[in-house]
């Protein structure tokens, strides 16, 4: 008896436990970010919309998922989806300037989603934003490698996040993306 009832409470706290035990005392909709062009990116213009926030690079075996986002960000924006895209020189595979990484998105991959500044995206020197995201969501919110996706619902809270492994236009993506808009 005492094995069934152990097993029973174990699978209550599995089903009923929370992702993360985050406290939130910033949402996502309270940070800035530089964009591309250098201009400020009040995150704010975002709120009720869904994020998918996406560390890139230009130089990374995974490049070729550039594509996929801007077919999520087509196939979902009409419906409140933002792909975000975050270029960054955190695994050495960026360009220098955002010029350059601007121009590659645009030529290569006709890329109209909204892309930030070159930014750091893990360890001491990361944005606060993911900082945030590390400290509210723990090490799976913490980027791999390039193209490692965050997943933001319209409450500006974590919902879940992605390897670089799983395509954007993957159904696990997809259909969670589908749930929350």
């Amino acid at each position: 008896m005492k094995k069934k009832t152990l097993f029973i409470f174990l699978i209550m706290i599995f089903f009923l436990k929370e992702k993360v035990l985050a406290d939130y005392e910033k949402i996502f909709f309270d940070f800035k970010i530089k964009s591309i062009t250098g201009k400020n990116i009040d995150l704010k213009k975002y709120q009720n919309k869904v994020i998918l926030m996406v560390n890139t690079a230009s130089y990374c075996g995974f490049t070729k998922q550039y594509e996929d986002l801007q077919l999520l960000w087509e196939k979902f924006k009409s419906d409140g989806l933002i792909v975000l895209g975050v270029p960054s020189n955190s695994f050495n595979q960026e360009k220098k300037k955002d010029t350059d990484v601007k121009e590659f998105c645009e030529v290569n991959f006709n890329i109209d989603f909204p892309m930030t500044t070159i930014t750091e995206v893990k360890g001491k020197k990361s944005h606060e934003l993911f900082k945030w995201a590390e400290k509210n969501y723990g090490k799976s919110a913490v980027p791999k490698w390039n193209f490692h996706k965050i997943l933001i619902n319209k409450e500006g809270k974590i919902e879940d996040t992605y390897s670089s492994f799983t395509k954007p236009m993957s159904k696990k993506i997809i259909s969670r993306i589908e749930s929350l808009l």
